[in-house]
Parts: C-alpha cells; structure tokens; sequence
C-alpha cells in the first residue's frame, strides 16, 4: 500500500470556469485570476425511520452543493458571463430577467511540496454578488469581491452515476490528473495543452 499524503493545503490558485449549458463540453474555458477564498458545502443529514420504540433504519441524505468564492475583483467580462448580464455601448445592466448560464467550475488547492489538489463542479449557476464601497482613509484597504453558487449532480464520462464534486490531485510537476479533470468537466483540455482551443 502507497504511503498515505497528510499535508495540508496552504493556498488556492487557478480558478476557471466554462459554460457548458445543458451539455458536458464548454463553449470555451476563461480563468479569473487572485482567487483568495473558496468554500466548497457539501450538506448532508442522517435521516432516521423509527419503530418499536427505536431506530429502524437510517439513511443519508445529501443536500444542496455551495460555493462561495472570494477574489481580489472579478473582472466585468467575467460577471457577464457568469451572471448572464445585457451590455450595451458600454454599460452593463442587472435585472429581473437575467439568465445566468450553467457552468462548470474548476480551482487548485496548492501545497508547499509543490502538488495541487484540483476540484471540479460540473454544472452550476452563480448568484449575483452585492455591491460594496468604502471611503478611503488613513491607509490603502483593498476590497474584495464575493460569488455564490449552486450545483447539482452531472453526467460525466467514466462514471456510472451522476456526479456534482470531482477531484483529482496531482504532484509537483505533474498534469495527468489535472489535464483528466478538464476533460471530464469541460470537454476541453487545459488552456496549457498543446492543440488546446
């Protein structure tokens, strides 16, 4: 048996999204860069059945899969993209009637031997973020900006169920794992790979 990894993460880095629609192929693949938080909740709760006076039977039920990221600015082209946003000569409207597209979401936790952790989402949709300013004051505070999302379970090649959180882990200098993920949740390789769009 391989000798178990217990380090921890220390940092996340290349976060990308790709809008895959009802499909599993991205119509292309954009990253955001300075991700500086990312919460990944995956709910789940102990459902029992009860009888005789006791505990009949258990169950586990899963709930709803959040994300809620945090970077140093999401770029406007970024937010309308993902927020299905009307422009029009140089502005950028919200309203009722937008439509945020599905989308897929990959990011890296990284560690200090140099190896990354990659989780994909395969599809999702993503909430309007609030807006937030502040008076500048005695010294410089940069301010961040915050996005939340749902996903729901998937088809993805290579498995025989849905799935709504996959990961894949790669050493220092390796991509195998990484370039699978991307295909699993995007269709597409890594912007990296030679001969990707």
């Amino acid at each position: 048996m391989a000798e178990k990894n217990y380090r921890a993460a220390t940092g996340v880095d290349e976060f990308y999204y790709g809008v895959v629609g009802d499909g599993t192929t991205a119509e292309e693949i954009e990253r955001v860069k300075f991700l500086q938080n990312v919460t990944v909740e995956m709910s789940q709760e102990i459902v029992r059945a009860y009888g005789d006076n006791k505990t009949a039977e258990m169950a586990v039920s899963s709930g709803d899969i959040s994300v809620t990221s945090q970077f140093h600015t999401i770029p406007i082209e970024d937010k309308t993209v993902l927020l299905g946003l009307e422009t029009n000569n140089g502005l950028t409207a919200i309203g009722s009637g937008d439509n945020a597209p599905y989308v897929g979401v990959i990011f890296a936790k990284t560690y200090e031997d140099g190896s990354r952790e990659y989780v994909g989402l395969p599809k999702g949709l993503f909430t309007r973020p609030n807006i937030e300013g502040q008076t500048k004051e005695d010294g410089v505070e940069f301010s961040s900006e915050e996005m939340e999302a749902q996903f729901m379970d998937r088809k993805v090649d290579g498995f025989t169920d849905e799935k709504s959180v996959i990961f894949a882990r790669d050493e220092k200098g390796e991509t195998t794992n990484r370039d699978a993920l991307f295909l699993a949740i995007f269709g597409q390789p890594h912007p990296d790979v030679e001969g990707a769009p």
